[in-house]
């Protein structure tokens, strides 16, 4: 039996769908997981999307869509997560690739649902961004999730739509997601997040991080991204809901507006009218910004001092967790010191480790447990 999984806007969302398929549907089932080749600048320090052209050891499953196995390259400068999630998971990772538009994704996924006769259909998205109008001022990644749902309501086949850890990804507000999810498929805990746990420990999405995080039983506030975006971790954050996928679709302007789109360059186009950017746009800004930054030194008696003003900062904002991203960003850190920053404040302060986030030290610290 085979499912296949859709990861709205890749990245994290393809480790979440790994996590998903587990909780549902056990080790005994197999899936595919179609996903965007599309990560953060410190791995991937090319703004936009990857497509196959760009990475050597593909296999090809139908014309139009490849998978992704472990023993695929990113071809310099790019990167990408994918070969390595290959390795460490069990499902197999197909591309997609945005490069001809909603047009070209949805023929990917007619030709992938034709080979391989899926059992089931699921769109994921962590957070609920799928669900934005477009105009929200808190939007800050439309794009892929737009041409996946455009995609996804093209297609002959059945596909439902589920929104992981609402507000999780702080795109639009909690309360606006809550109002527009349906029925509760699922609440994930602590043994669904242990097929993934060693994932979590190095890949950088923030949104998946905290997703596992509220699995685990983490509550509080964190903040994110490079801006420090407060985002509050409650009951609610471990669920998952599924949404009418017709409902998304209507709400969804730019869904809406690319859907006859071939080129990528159409859809960033609708991107920038309807929702007043474009988040590759914004990536090539903060390449641009980003060339020239040199890393420093990362040793305790320079870090250590710098994270006590940081967390007696945040303890006045009632922070109490925050991600190993925007505590490199808030550290003054070159991105690419992320993981080496992970290491050095895990093996100073371990009883800060709430992983895969860092928690925010108290007058009063928590017992190592």
């Amino acid at each position: 039996m085979k499912r296949l999984i859709v990861a709205a806007g890749g990245g994290g969302d393809a480790v979440a769908a790994a996590m998903l398929h587990a909780a549902l549907y056990g080790d005994e089932d197999q899936a595919v997981i179609l996903t965007y080749a599309w990560d953060r600048l410190l791995i991937d320090p090319v703004p936009g999307p990857r497509g196959p052209d760009n990475f050597t050891g593909l296999h090809q499953l139908t014309p139009a869509v490849w998978a992704v196995p472990a023993d695929a390259r990113p071809i310099a400068p790019a990167g990408s997560t994918l070969p390595r999630l290959a390795a460490e998971l069990p499902h197999t990772f197909a591309l997609i690739d945005p490069h001809y538009g909603a047009e070209g994704i949805t023929r990917q996924l007619e030709e992938l649902i034709s080979h391989l006769s899926p059992e089931s259909i699921d769109l994921l998205d962590v957070g609920g961004d799928i669900l934005a109008r477009g105009d929200e001022p808190t939007l800050k990644s439309p794009l892929a999730d737009a041409l996946t749902l455009a995609a996804c309501c093209q297609v002959n086949a059945p596909v439902r739509l589920l929104v992981a850890g609402p507000g999780l990804d702080g795109e639009l507000p909690p309360d606006e997601v809550r109002g527009l999810l349906g029925a509760l498929v699922h609440t994930f805990t602590a043994k669904d997040v242990e097929p993934v746990g060693a994932i979590l420990e190095w890949h950088p999405s923030e949104a998946t991080g905290m997703l596992a995080a509220t699995a685990r039983g983490v509550r509080g506030t964190c903040e994110v991204r490079d801006a420090g975006l407060p985002i509050v971790l409650t009951d609610e954050g471990p669920t998952v809901h599924e949404v009418d996928l017709d409902n998304a679709l209507a709400r969804n302007q730019l869904a809406r507006a690319v859907m006859a789109t071939e080129t990528l360059d159409e859809a960033e186009a609708h991107s920038r009218e309807i929702c007043g950017h474009s988040e590759i746009d914004y990536e090539r800004n903060k390449a641009a910004e980003l060339k020239d930054q040199q890393p420093t030194d990362l040793v305790p008696q320079s870090v250590l001092p710098r994270l006590d003003e940081f967390e007696a900062e945040a303890r006045r904002r009632e922070v109490t967790h925050t991600t190993f991203r925007h505590l490199t960003e808030a550290l003054n850190l070159n991105g690419s010191q992320r993981e080496d920053l992970r290491q050095l404040l895990i093996s100073s302060r371990p009883e800060q480790y709430k992983a895969p986030l860092w928690r925010i030290a108290t007058n009063d610290p928590e017992p190592t447990t």
